[in-house]
C-alpha cells in the first residue's frame, strides 16, 4: 500500500519540554520543520516516545495547536496525533481537538485499562469513537503494542473496522516489532496502512506490503529512513542502508528510556535544545551521554 495517503516515513516525535517540564510551544513547530527538512512526510505527536500519556487533555491541545505553525514552512507535512485513552468520553474530545486542528490522522490506543475486554467490546469502543469523531475525509489508525498496552488489536478485529468504516478507518500503527505479523497485517488489510514501529523493520516491512514507518529514531536517522523508503519505491536493494540503520537502532535500544536517549543525542548530534522529560523519565547525566554518544559514534 505505497500509494496510501498516509504511506510515508514519520517520526515517533519527542515532545519538547522546558527544564520544569511545562510544553516548549515555539519549540514545537520549530521541531517539526527540522525533521521535515530531515525527509519525514509527517510526525506522530505525543505518542510513546512523546509522552502522550503524561500530558492533560488541555495541554495535549496546546502542543497540538503549537505543532500546526510547521505548515507556514512545510505545508505538506502531515500530522498524526496520539490519543486513545481508558476513557470513551475522552478519547472522542481529543480526536475532535486533532481534528479541527487539521492533523490528518489519530493514532488511537485501544482502552488498555481493560485488558480482558472482548473482541466485540474492543469493536464497539473503536466503532463509536471513529462514528462520533472521525471526519469523512480524515482517517483513524489503530495503535497495536501489546508489551505497553497490554491490548492487542487482532487481524479480525482490523477487518471488521475497515469493513465498517472503509473511508475512516486507515489502518494501524504496528509497533509489536515482529515482522511477520507485519506481513499478515500488510496481506490481510487491504487498502489500509500498515506503519511499523521498529526501525529495523522498515526495509524488509516494505518488501512485505509495509506502507512504511512510525518510528523513534527517525528523531535522530530520518534521512536514512528516507533513503530506504525512496530505494525501496525504486526498486533498488536497500540492504545496506538498513545494517546502517540497525547498527544505531541498537546503540538507542541499548541506553533506555528511548525518550531519554533521543532528547540528549538530539542536543549532543544536532546541537537541538537539550529538552527536559516529565516524570517518571529523567534526562540522561553527563555521564550517560558521554557514553551514549560514544557507542553511537562507534556504530
Amino acid at each position: 500500500m505505497h500509494n496510501h495517503p498516509l504511506a510515508g516515513v514519520y517520526a515517533a516525535a519527542i515532545t519538547p519540554l522546558n527544564d520544569d517540564g511545562t510544553p516548549d510551544l515555539p519549540g514545537m513547530a520549530r521541531y517539526l520543520a527540522f525533521l521535515a527538512g530531515r525527509g519525514c512526510h509527517g510526525a506522530l505527536l505525543l505518542g510513546t516516545t512523546g509522552e502522550g500519556p503524561s500530558f492533560s487533555p488541555e495541554e495535549r491541545a496546546n502542543i497540538w495547536e503549537a505543532a500546526t505553525d510547521v505548515h507556514r514552512e512545510f505545508p505538506e507535512f502531515r500530522l498524526m496525533a496520539g490519543t486513545g485513552t481508558p476513557s470513551l468520553t475522552e478519547t472522542k474530545d481529543l480526536n475532535r481537538v486533532a481534528f479541527d486542528l487539521g492533523f490528518e490522522a489519530v493514532v488511537v490506543l485501544p482502552p488498555y485499562y481493560y485488558r480482558n475486554a472482548s473482541e466485540e467490546g474492543l469493536f464497539a469502543w473503536f466503532a463509536d469513537v471513529i462514528e462520533h469523531s472521525v471526519p469523512g475525509d480524515r482517517m483513524l489508525l489503530g495503535y497495536h503494542i501489546p508489551a505497553v498496552s497490554g491490548v492487542g488489536l487482532s487481524l479480525n478485529l482490523l477487518q471488521r473496522l475497515g469493513e465498517a468504516f472503509p473511508n475512516r478507518f486507515g489502518g494501524l500503527k504496528d509497533s509489536s516489532g515482529d515482522l511477520d505479523h507485519a506481513k499478515t497485517l500488510a496481506a490481510g488489510l487491504k487498502n489500509r496502512a500498515v506503519l511499523v514501529g521498529n526501525d529495523k523493520l522498515i526495509g524488509p516491512a516494505l518488501v512485505g506490503g509495509a506502507s512504511g514507518g512510525i518510528t523513534a529514531l527517525a528523531n535522530l536517522e530520518s534521512p536514512t529512513l528516507r533513503a530506504i523508503y525512496d530505494a525501496h519505491l525504486a526498486g533498488e536493494d536497500t540492504t545496506a542502508l538498513q545494517a546502517a540503520l540497525d547498527a544505531k537502532r541498537a546503540v538507542m535500544d541499548a541506553h533506555p528510556p528511548a525518550t531519554a536517549f533521543l532528547k540528549a543525542m538530539s542536543h549532543e548530534l544536532h546541537g537541538l535544545p537539550r529538552w527536559g522529560l516529565r516524570p517518571p523519565l529523567r534526562a540522561f547525566s553527563a555521564e550517560e551521554t558521554r557514553t551514549a554518544r560514544a557507542a553511537w559514534d562507534a556504530a
